[in-house]
C-alpha cells in the first residue's frame, strides 16, 4: 500500500510528537480549537469542573474555537442557553453540530433539494436555512437525526423513499445516547434498521467523519496545522482529528480511560484529565 504525503506527515505528526514530548503539554503554534461538548465540557446535566476557566483562557488568547456536538436535536439557541444556564457563556458562532454540517454538506450537494426528515428542530431549521423543502412527497433525500420521537409510521415511510431511490443521509454514526433511567437508541440504531429493510447504507456526517472536522474548519476560516480537537472518545473524536491531519488531546472525563488507549491502533497527540489542565499559548 503507497501512504500519500500528507497522511504520512499527519502519521509522523502524531506519533513522533507522543515520543518527543512523552506526555507533557506543548501547545506552541496552536491557534484554533475544536472542543467536543459531552464529555469534555458537559458531564450529563453539569459543567465539567474547570470548562468555563479553559474557555475563558481561549477568549483572553484570542484563540478560537468552536464547541462541536454530534446531536443533531437542538438549534443552537436552545444549546447556548443551557451552557448559560449551567454557567458557561458562549455565542451561538462557537457552536457547531452535526445538523449543520449535515445542511452544510446537502447544500454542496444538491442546492435547494428536497427531504424527508426524521429529525427534531435542530435538523430541520438548519435544512430550511439553506433553502431545503422538506416533503413527504417524492423526496431526494431521507435525512435522518436525533429525536426522541421516532414511530413506526415514520420509519415505514423513510424505508419506501430510500427502496425508492432517494439517497440515505445521516447525521451521526451514534447508536446509543443518555436518557432519563440509561441509555436511549439513538440515530446510529434507527439507521441500522432502515438499512435491514433496504439494503442501502447511510452516509454518516458526524464524527467520525472527517467531513465534519474540516467543515467546522472552514467555518473558522482554520488550517489543520495550527488546529487541535478535544475530545473524551478515541473512536470519534481522536480517530476524526487525526483523519483530519489536526493534533489531538483526549481528556479522561467522558467514555475513554487512559488503560483503553492502548487498545487502539491509533494515539492522541496528548492525554489529559480534564480540559482544566490544558494552557493556551498566547
Amino acid at each position: 500500500m503507497i501512504l500519500n504525503s500528507s497522511l504520512l506527515v499527519s502519521i509522523e505528526k502524531h506519533f513522533c510528537g507522543n515520543e518527543l514530548l512523552n506526555g507533557e503539554m506543548y501547545m506552541e503554534g496552536i491557534k484554533h480549537y475544536l472542543i467536543d461538548m459531552d464529555g469534555v465540557i458537559l458531564q450529563g446535566t453539569k459543567l465539567i469542573p474547570g470548562a468555563a476557566e479553559f474557555i475563558q483562557r481561549l477568549r483572553t488568547k484570542g484563540a478560537s474555537f468552536l464547541i462541536l456536538t454530534n446531536n443533531s436535536r437542538y438549534i443552537l439557541r436552545d444549546l447556548q442557553v443551557r451552557l448559560h444556564d449551567l454557567g458557561l457563556e458562549v455565542p451561538q458562532e462557537a457552536i457547531f453540530t452535526s445538523a449543520l454540517a449535515t445542511a452544510q454538506f446537502l447544500h454542496t450537494q444538491r442546492p435547494g433539494g428536497k427531504a424527508y426528515v426524521l429529525g427534531e428542530a435542530g435538523l430541520t431549521t438548519a435544512l430550511h436555512d439553506i433553502g431545503y423543502i422538506l416533503t413527504d412527497q417524492k423526496p431526494e433525500y431521507v435525512v435522518l437525526g436525533e429525536t426522541t420521537t421516532y414511530s413506526f409510521e415514520r420509519i415505514t415511510r423513510a424505508i419506501r423513499f430510500v427502496m425508492a431511490g432517494a439517497r440515505f443521509i445521516t447525521t451521526n454514526p451514534d447508536v446509543t445516547g443518555p436518557g432519563e433511567g440509561g441509555i436511549v437508541p439513538a440515530t446510529g440504531a434507527v439507521a441500522a434498521l432502515i438499512s435491514a429493510a433496504t439494503g442501502a447504507k447511510p452516509y454518516f456526517i458526524g464524527k467520525p467523519n472527517p467531513l465534519m472536522m474540516r467543515t467546522a474548519l472552514r467555518t473558522l476560516d482554520a488550517h489543520s496545522e495550527d488546529s487541535v480537537i478535544i475530545g473524551d472518545r478515541m473512536d470519534t473524536d481522536i480517530v476524526s482529528g487525526i483523519e483530519s491531519g489536526l493534533q489531538t488531546i483526549l481528556v479522561l472525563t467522558g467514555v475513554t480511560t487512559r488503560e483503553q488507549v492502548e487498545r487502539f491502533p491509533y494515539r492522541p497527540t496528548w492525554i489529559h484529565k480534564s480540559v482544566a489542565d490544558i494552557e493556551v499559548e498566547g
